[in-house]
């Protein structure tokens, strides 16, 4: 048994025997179980990838020959995705045990529909770390077509209208999305192979990025434009962002919280991977930065209109899914401008946003079970009723909002800085819209942490320790960046740029 191995079959286990697990109390505890083991192999693969820089292998070959096996390729860029990725698993699933229960209590879902919650929890879990550690880039368009899979099941848990729509809307969406994405692999594929003699390596990324100096620029320009596009729907980016604020709506508390908090992290992580090949293929043209401009385009124009549209919303969920469209714009942003400085930004920016979102969403999953609704006029009173839902909100938005001392504040002072080193002429910009998402949020906040409690309204029982524990290192990643993950991410900053910051 390999780290590599635990990490990917645990899930992808689990998610077969919560399938048949009946008993919903037991289903709560295994579930719990099966994301504790999978941070137990994620642990174990970073320290792995920490002695020796690098995991790679071949999980099947001893089965179905070396032909058959499935390359995997674990550095610091994606290590610390996984472990990430199995952290969120955990403290989402302590937090879905009681929440879910709750949920099977009122009547919202029967016990066949528990059962599925469970299972697609797990099979997502399953495809986001398969698509973060596979060295081949059709693995990875499959482990995410995958995640959008299960994702469609777990939006539509309720069986209400209007979770089924955002159901269809987030499958057709991101369908279209999707294939965007394999015409773009194949495109890729099609470069490979005038300059990689084995075809059976067409579609690995190490080699591809061994001999991305020779792939054709034009063919992979064109690339570039659908897998950007393609996976750039997945990670929420505008305009092809229509599915996110409804599957968050209407869709269960906690898949929200793995939603918003790793699932736009995986598709980002797909379209920086490809990047970095398109940048080496572009190195010697008349337009090597054409993927970084694509990016800084989009990102920013997210950025922007995702900081208006906060303004205009009604739900709370769909007010904190449009937070994780601006800081994914924020994100995709910062890769593209490019430098040491602003993707060591970037990278930060991904690790606190996760913590922050996922605890935030926790926070509104109990909130809404106070006042019996998301509507953001009917949410009065927090602190009064429940105070440690009302300051664990209030809290939260303020880590999001970027208040210093937290690690979102830290963040986005290196992404603004870089901007001011390497392109001045965004910075109004970046501050504009900053301000203006920093308004969105707290004119709705007020009121519903302050505000006179509806008569009647009574505290829940709420399992606040994910949250307390999320916004904690938050705190402290904005006070001081422990040394073993500053050199992590100095290490995954010079794979993506080929210099170090520190």
């Amino acid at each position: 048994m390999t780290p590599l191995m635990l990490v990917l079959l645990t899930p992808l286990l689990g998610a077969l025997a919560l399938g048949l697990l009946r008993r919903p109390v037991v289903a709560g505890w295994f579930n719990l179980g099966v994301s504790v083991v999978s941070l137990g192999g994620a642990l174990w693969l970073g320290a792995a990838v920490a002695v020796s820089g690098e995991v790679s292998g071949t999980l099947g070959a001893q089965l179905f020959g070396p032909s058959a096996g499935l390359g995997f390729r674990v550095d610091a860029f994606n290590v610390y995705l996984v472990v990430l990725t199995a952290f969120v698993g955990v403290t989402t699933s302590i937090f879905s045990r009681p929440y879910m229960r709750y949920v099977l209590g009122i009547g919202r879902i029967g016990p066949r529909r528990m059962r599925t919650y469970h299972s697609m929890y797990q099979l997502f879990m399953f495809t986001m770390l398969l698509a973060l550690t596979t060295d081949n880039l059709g693995v990875m368009w499959v482990a995410v077509e995958g995640a959008t899979l299960a994702t469609v099941l777990l939006v539509s848990l309720y069986r209400t209208p209007e979770a089924v729509e955002a159901a269809w809307k987030y499958f057709i969406l991101c369908g279209v999305g999707i294939a965007l994405a394999l015409f773009g692999t194949v495109l890729t594929y099609f470069a490979a192979q005038q300059v990689i003699a084995d075809p059976a390596a067409g579609l690995t990324w190490s080699t591809l990025y061994a001999n991305a100096g020779g792939l054709e620029p034009a063919v992979m320009r064109l690339a570039f434009v659908f897998l950007l596009v393609g996976y750039g729907t997945k990670v929420g980016l505008v305009p092809m962002h229509q599915w996110l604020p409804d599957a968050h709506s209407e869709g269960p508390t906690p898949m929200s919280a793995v939603l918003s908090g790793l699932l736009l992290n995986v598709a980002l992580y797909a379209v920086v991977r490809l990047k970095m090949l398109v940048d080496g293929s572009l190195a010697e043209t008349a337009s090597p930065h054409l993927a970084g401009q694509l990016l800084m385009g989009f990102g920013l124009v997210s950025f922007l209109v995702a900081g208006l549209f906060l303004h205009r919303q009604r739900d709370i969920k769909r007010m904190f899914s449009y937070s994780s469209i601006e800081h994914m714009g924020l994100m995709t942003f910062a890769f593209g401008l490019g430098g040491p400085l602003a993707t060591f930004g970037a990278l930060l920016h991904m690790l606190v946003h996760s913590l922050t979102k996922s605890a935030i969403f926790i926070t509104v999953g109990h909130a809404a079970h106070i006042a019996g609704t998301q509507s953001i006029d009917q949410i009065r009173g927090l602190i009064r009723t429940q105070p440690a839902v009302g300051w664990s909100l209030l809290i939260g938005v303020a880590a999001i909002a970027g208040f210093p001392p937290f690690g979102v504040f830290m963040s986005e002072f290196l992404l603004l800085t870089a901007t001011m080193k390497s392109a001045p002429w965004f910075t109004v910009a970046l501050l504009s819209g900053l301000a203006v998402a920093f308004a969105g949020l707290f004119r709705h906040i007020h009121p519903m942490v302050y505000g006179v409690p509806p008569e009647g309204q009574q505290p829940v029982e709420a399992n606040m320790i994910p949250v307390a524990v999320h916004l904690s290192l938050v705190l402290w990643l904005g006070l001081a960046i422990p040394g073993f993950l500053a050199g992590w991410l100095d290490r995954a900053t010079w794979l993506i740029t080929g210099a170090h910051l520190l």
